[in-house]
């Protein structure tokens, strides 16, 4: 009989979010790459507990795999989970927009796929004390890499108000956002904010009831902001889709699990530029060096069925899209 206080196993702890979706977007990279007489590299971009990256080295007994993660306890915990297939994998402790660095780092000049799997993972989700969740009370940490760089009670107790009201607003896309900075200014004037239920009480407090019915959570919104806002997410996602287009070899394929609309926009602007012809308008002949470096995969955004929502409810928000290298690079 298993013991309730001892950890459950990482397999049982984190399910993939559309796992045999995202393998079968990349086969055709690695089968391109076969084809050529090439050994198939595969990164994971965002590894967290490793269950796409599991998925995809039981599947391709040929690939290797390059896992990226910023947080030491996700690695630590795929590291054990991928154990079996140790020497397919390199493991890296950086941010996703680091793919050149870790690509250079390795030897390894171009790849055949790369998967993104955005957003906070169930590892943060799951421990209290990270301070991602505004369901239970926690330090208000939210880092993703715990060895570096500023947490939400620094961004509460140290932004001015309209600072406050900008990041709200922006990453949270919160229309109280005025109203929450003013309360969060004049609360920390009595006592710094130490906890996410110090916070959760604060915007309680100036967010209608009303709201709930139709934005959630009432701080859901200004947490996702300050998570944005701590970890850089945006900043490091505008810089980690290009890298990834870029590091394609010809017939590789981008795969991007985006949860907010914040993120896919970024995804899909970076998508549709390489989808489209760079000729100028009225040009007569569209000259080889305009034509598309990449084609989209997806009609739109894909979305979870029923079933693998019912199975992992935080798939609910997930949106995928995927591009493949048909050309190559246009010169800078």
């Amino acid at each position: 009989m298993s013991d309730p206080n001892q950890p459950k196993p990482t397999s049982e702890r984190h399910v993939p979010v559309l796992k045999d979706r995202c393998i079968n977007l990349l086969a055709p990279g690695i089968e391109a790459a076969r084809q050529r007489g090439d050994s198939p590299v595969v990164i994971d971009a965002t590894l967290g507990m490793g269950g796409h990256s599991e998925a995809l080295l039981q599947r391709f007994p040929d690939v290797h795999l390059i896992g990226i993660d910023r947080d030491e306890e996700a690695l630590a915990l795929a590291g054990e989970r991928l154990k079996a297939f140790t020497g397919r994998t390199d493991l890296v402790h950086a941010v996703y927009d680091e793919i050149p660095d870790v690509l250079r780092e390795l030897g390894v000049t171009e790849v055949h796929g790369v998967l993104m799997d955005l957003g906070v993972s169930s590892l943060q989700l799951d421990e209290r004390e990270r301070g991602f969740a505004y369901s239970f009370d926690a330090p208000l940490d939210m880092r993703m890499d715990t060895s570096r760089g500023q947490t939400a009670a620094d961004v509460v107790n140290n932004y001015s108000e309209e600072d406050l009201v900008r990041i709200i607003r922006k990453w949270g896309e919160e229309k109280f956002a005025g109203r929450i900075a003013n309360r969060i200014v004049a609360a920390r004037e009595a006592k710094p904010f130490a906890t996410t239920g110090e916070l959760v009480d604060t915007i309680r407090a100036v967010v209608p009831s009303g709201a709930a019915k139709t934005g959630g959570h009432p701080a859901k919104r200004t947490f996702q902001a300050l998570r944005i806002e701590v970890n850089e997410e945006l900043d490091v996602l505008e810089r980690a889709v290009p890298a990834a287009v870029d590091a394609l070899a010809m017939g590789g394929r981008v795969v991007v699990m985006s949860y907010h609309s914040l993120e896919d926009k970024i995804v899909k602007k970076v998508f549709q530029a390489g989808s489209k012809s760079s000729a100028p308008l009225g040009f007569p002949v569209e000259l080889e060096e305009h034509k598309a470096e990449l084609k989209t995969l997806t009609k739109g955004t894909e979305v979870p069925t029923a079933d693998e929502i019912a199975e992992n409810p935080r798939a609910a928000s997930a949106r995928l899209r995927a591009v493949e290298r048909i050309r190559a690079r246009r010169a800078a």
